[in-house]
C-alpha cells in the first residue's frame, strides 16, 4: 500500500517537506529466503567437523582440540574482520556483501575437496578458512535485511526467518554428516564417504552464490517503513562510522545486551562444538544419535526464534520476551546437565529439545532487541558487535569447558555454562525498553495524521468562503472527518 504525504498547503504558507513514498517491495521473500539458503550452506560447514568429532580425530590423526579449532576459526575469524565487513556493508550497501559471503562460502567448499588425504589436514584447515571469513560477511545480515526490505509491521519475523537458514544449517550439520561419513575402519573408505560430503556441499554453495548474482538486489525502489525512510533520506556526509560505533559503545543499555548476548550464545557454540564429545562419552558408538540430539535442539530452537518473531511484531514487548526466554534458557540448561548421565537417550532427546527451543530461540531476539535500543545506528553494526562479543564467548567456553570435561567430566563442563547464564539472566533484568525505532514509527505516524488533519481544516474555511460551492465541500468535510450528516431543517 503506498503512503504518502501531502507536500504543503495552498494560501502562502511555506511547504512542509515531503517524505520519501513508503511501499512494501515483492521482491523482499526473495530477498530473506536467498539469505537464508546461503546462510544455511555456511552454518553446515561450521559444525560438519565438530558432528562426528571421533571420525575425523581417526582420519586426520590429529587430536580432539585441533577439530575443535576448526568450528572455532569461525568464531576466531570474526573477531578482527567485523569492522571491516560492517563499514563496506554501510558504505557498499547489502549486495556486495551477500555476493562476498556466498563466494568465499563456495571457495571454501571447494577447497575442501582437496583435503581427502590424512596427511592434507592443512588444506582442511584452509578451506575451512575461507568459509570461516565468509561466516563474517553472513552473521550481522538478517536484521540489516529486515529493516531495509520489510515493512515495521514484519520486521520481526522477517528477522527471524533470515535467522532461521543459519540454524536449519547448524541442524543439518548434526543429522547429515554421520549418516553420509560412518564410522568405518578402512580408510579409503572413510575418504569416499567425505568425499561425498564434500562434493554435494560445494554443489549446493556454488548454485547459491550464482542465484545471488542474478537475484540478490542492493535494496527496494521505496523504503518500506517511516523509520527507514528517515534514516534513507539522511545526507551521508552526515553519517561517521567511527561516531556510531562510539555512541554504540556509550549505549549502557546496548552494551548489556552485548554482554547477556555473547554469554547465552557462547554457551549454545560451545554446547554445538562439544556435542559429540559428550554424548559418546556417556554412550559410546551412538554418534548418529549425537547428531539427532544437535538437530533436535536447533530444529526445536528454530521452532522458538519463529514464534518470537511472530509475537514481537504482535505485542512489542522486547524486554519482557528476552527476559523470559532468557530464564528459560538457564532452567534449560539446568535439566540437560542433569539427564545426561541418567543412561536414557530420550530423556536427553527431551531436554536438549527444550534447552534448544529456548537457547536458540534467543538468537534473533537479542538482534531485533539491539535494533531498537540503538536506532537510528546501523543495525549491521549493532548486530556484528553483538556477534563479537558472542564469538569471544564462544571462545573462551568451548576451550574451557573442553578442558574441564577432560579432567572433571561433563556435569562439571555443563555446570560451567548454567553459571555464565544465571549471570546472563540477572544482567538482562537490568536493560530499559528504550524502544527508539518504534517510537520513530509512532511520531512519523502521528506527524502524517496532523499534517492530513490540517488539509482537511484549510478544506473546510476554503469552502465556506465560497457560498457556490459551500453546501457540497461542506459535504465532503463532513465524509472525510467521518461524521454523520446533519439531518435537513423542516
Amino acid at each position: 500500500m503506498v503512503q504518502q504525504e501531502p507536500t504543503g498547503v495552498p494560501g502562502g504558507e511555506a511547504p512542509a517537506a515531503a517524505p520519501a513514498e513508503v511501499r512494501l517491495s515483492r521482491r523482499r521473500w526473495a530477498m530473506v529466503l536467498l539469505f537464508s539458503s546461503y546462510s544455511l550452506c555456511n552454518a553446515f560447514q561450521w559444525i560438519q567437523y565438530g558432528s562426528i568429532n571421533n571420525i575425523f580425530v581417526r582420519f586426520y590423526e590429529v587430536d580432539a582440540l585441533a577439530i575443535d579449532w576448526l568450528s572455532m576459526s569461525y568464531m576466531l575469524a570474526y573477531i578482527p574482520l567485523l569492522f571491516p565487513v560492517a563499514w563496506l556493508l554501510d558504505k557498499r550497501g547489502l549486495r556486495l556483501i551477500a555476493l562476498a559471503g556466498s563466494a568465499l562460502n563456495a571457495l571454501g567448499s571447494w577447497v575442501k575437496l582437496g583435503s581427502l588425504k590424512p596427511h592434507l589436514f592443512p588444506v582442511t584447515v584452509l578451506g575451512q578458512v575461507f568459509c570461516s571469513i565468509a561466516q563474517v560477511f553472513i552473521l550481522g545480515m538478517p536484521s540489516r535485511i529486515a529493516s531495509v526490505w520489510f515493512g515495521s509491521h514484519e520486521v520481526s519475523t522477517a528477522c527471524s526467518i533470515a535467522v532461521f537458514g543459519n540454524q536449519l544449517g547448524i541442524a543439518l550439520g548434526f543429522l547429515i554428516p554421520p549418516v553420509l561419513v560412518p564410522n568405518v575402519e578402512d580408510v579409503e573408505k572413510l575418504a569416499y564417504h567425505i568425499s561425498i560430503m564434500f562434493f554435494l556441499t560445494a554443489g549446493v554453495a556454488t548454485a547459491l552464490f550464482i542465484l545471488v548474482i542474478i537475484v540478490f538486489k542492493q535494496k527496494p525502489p521505496h523504503p518500506p517503513s517511516r523509520a527507514q525512510a528517515l534514516i534513507q533520506s539522511r545526507p551521508a556526509e552526515e553519517y561517521s562510522y567511527t561516531q556510531s560505533i562510539l555512541r554504540l559503545l556509550r549505549n549502557v543499555n546496548f552494551l548489556l545486551l552485548m554482554v547477556t548476548y555473547g554469554l547465552n550464545t557462547g554457551c549454545f557454540y560451545a554446547l554445538s562444538t562439544l556435542l559429540n564429545r559428550m554424548v559418546i562419552h556417556h554412550y559410546p558408538g551412538e554418534e548418529v544419535n549425537a547428531g539427532r540430539i544437535g538437530l533436535t535442539i536447533v530444529l526445536s530452537g528454530m521452532v522458538g526464534a519463529l514464534i518470537s518473531g511472530i509475537w514481537l511484531d504482535r505485542t512489542k514487548t522486547y524486554k519482557q520476551t528476552t527476559l523470559v526466554v532468557y530464564i528459560m534458557s538457564f532452567m534449560g540448561m539446568i535439566a540437560y546437565t542433569f539427564t545426561l548421565n541418567l543412561g536414557h537417550l530420550w530423556v536427553v532427546f527431551v531436554t536438549a529439545g527444550m534447552l534448544g527451543f529456548f537457547m536458540t530461540g534467543y538468537l534473533p531476539l537479542g538482534f531485533e532487541f539491539a535494533a531498537e535500543l540503538t536506532y537510528p545506528e546501523s543495525e549491521g553494526t549493532s548486530s556484528g558487535l553483538l556477534n563479537v562479543s558472542a564469538q569471544i564467548f564462544g571462545i573462551a567456553f568451548t576451550i574451557g569447558q573442553g578442558q574441564i570435561i577432560d579432567h572433571f567430566g561433563t556435569k562439571a563442563g555443563n555446570l560451567l555454562l548454567c553459571s555464565f547464564l544465571f549471570l546472563g539472566t540477572v544482567m538482562t533484568a537490568f536493560i530499559k525498553a528504550d524502544l527508539r525505532r518504534q517510537q520513530a514509527n509512532l511520531d512519523n505516524e502521528q506527524t502524517r495524521l496532523q499534517g492530513s488533519n490540517q488539509i482537511v481544516d484549510y478544506g473546510t474555511v476554503a469552502c465556506n468562503s465560497n457560498p457556490i460551492s459551500s453546501h457540497s465541500c461542506s459535504l465532503a468535510h463532513i465524509q472525510r472527518k467521518g461524521c454523520q450528516k446533519p439531518a435537513p431543517i423542516p
